[in-house]
């Protein structure tokens, strides 16, 4: 068990704004992962084990797609959504990616680009945690860059066949389906979407080891040789990058909740051990000024990420968010954790590398969480773009 409790994080009466339906999606999730991930993700980090014997108690409470709507979905508000990814993120980075995964990048796809058939055969079991997906845009040699891909796609008769590979991919050795963007050869390299069954021949995919981020979480890299899927299997829907680009979108908005999941985690781990450890005329550390300037940037800069992200949400909610309000959010709130974890480390002192504290864990897993979905680089150059007019990738 921990060796301090989480007790929360408002500064500024923030609960004040949220709806009673949102905080108790909050509060239901914050007990799920007080009572389930806590007491064992420190072993998982260690082990670098995911902990799949909590999908299908996830998946009963509805964290599945959660802001669809139909298909046994809970159809929860964005804000809602975004309460309960920054309570996964707050247990661990690597389970609100595997939610993030399950639920925006490839449940949503196929909600938004799928057939009514495919939609009928994935969406409810994998709800239901009965079926897992993986999200395969990442390559080898294109991340930032994935309008250079080199995965191609081509119609033979009444098959589309696949070849190419994938990089670090959540959960690409659990999955039951792929999520596979490729160029199809026979549409001037048009980028589609396709659902690969993870069975079929010439699939592959093998877990990535000697990760010292997201040790709970499994990635994986894929390989497509000569893999023959059904021309049913086209998301029929998709259609250049900006199809791919609505899902990371999706999963931006999450990521930008989560990470202040782990800030807050890290932050009041960080504010109860400086009132309990002693130094210096037998007095609590939490008593000297460097150690209270350290507390107080945190507590600005989380309450400013409340608001940030709530507001994001309200917009998302009403229908008028826009891509670069989803990259502000996610470049500074996961900056933001990051920072916060290495100031509650520097309190802590050696006491900060230790996995009696979540401290260390979540500054690993925030190193990559400011990686994926977008760079803090690239989603500068999105916002550049959007307040001056001129793209400068």
């Amino acid at each position: 068990m921990p060796a301090i409790k989480f007790r929360g994080v408002d500064f500024i009466q923030y609960d004040s704004l949220l709806t009673d339906e949102e905080r108790l999606v909050r509060d239901t999730t914050r007990k799920f992962i007080e009572d389930n991930l806590i007491p064992i993700i420190e072993e998982c980090n260690r082990a670098g084990r995911f902990p799949r014997e909590l999908v299908k108690p996830m998946a009963e409470l509805g964290f599945f797609g959660a802001s669809l709507k139909g298909y046994g979905c809970a159809g929860m508000g964005n804000v809602e959504y975004g309460l309960m990814t920054q309570e996964l993120e707050r247990g661990d980075s690597g389970v609100r990616s595997f939610v993030s995964v399950q639920s925006g990048l490839v449940m949503y796809p196929i909600y938004a680009f799928g057939s009514d058939e495919q939609k009928n055969q994935w969406l409810p079991p994998m709800q239901k945690g009965e079926k897992l997906g993986c999200f395969g845009l990442t390559e080898p040699d294109f991340g930032s860059n994935p309008g250079g891909m080199r995965t191609r796609a081509k119609k033979v008769g009444n098959e589309y066949v696949l070849n190419g590979e994938k990089m670090w991919i959540t959960s690409g050795t659990i999955a039951d389906v792929a999520v596979i963007w490729a160029k199809v050869e026979n549409e001037d390299d048009k980028v589609r979407g396709f659902l690969v069954e993870t069975d079929r021949r010439g699939f592959k995919a093998d877990d990535i080891h000697g990760k010292w981020s997201l040790r709970a979480s499994v990635t994986s890299g894929l390989s497509l040789q000569d893999v023959h899927i059904p021309e049913s299997n086209l998301l029929p829907k998709t259609g250049g990058l900006k199809s791919p680009l609505m899902c990371l979108n999706q999963a931006r908005y999450g990521i930008a909740w989560g990470a202040l999941g782990a800030a807050m985690a890290c932050y009041d781990c960080a504010l109860q051990y400086s009132l309990l450890r002693k130094q210096w005329r037998d007095q609590p550390i939490a008593s000297h000024q460097l150690v209270q300037d350290k507390l107080t940037w945190m507590i600005s800069e989380i309450t400013k990420a409340q608001l940030l992200v709530l507001q994001v949400g309200r917009l998302k909610d009403a229908g008028k968010v826009e891509h670069q309000h989803i990259s502000m959010a996610k470049r500074n709130n996961v900056w933001m954790a990051l920072e916060c974890a290495r100031l509650s480390r520097d309190i802590l002192g050696a006491n900060g590398v230790a996995d009696d504290y979540p401290i260390m864990r979540h500054m690993m897993n925030l190193e990559s969480v400011k990686t994926y979905e977008g760079t803090h680089d690239v989603h500068s150059l999105i916002i550049g773009q959007s307040v001056t007019g001129i793209d400068a990738f």
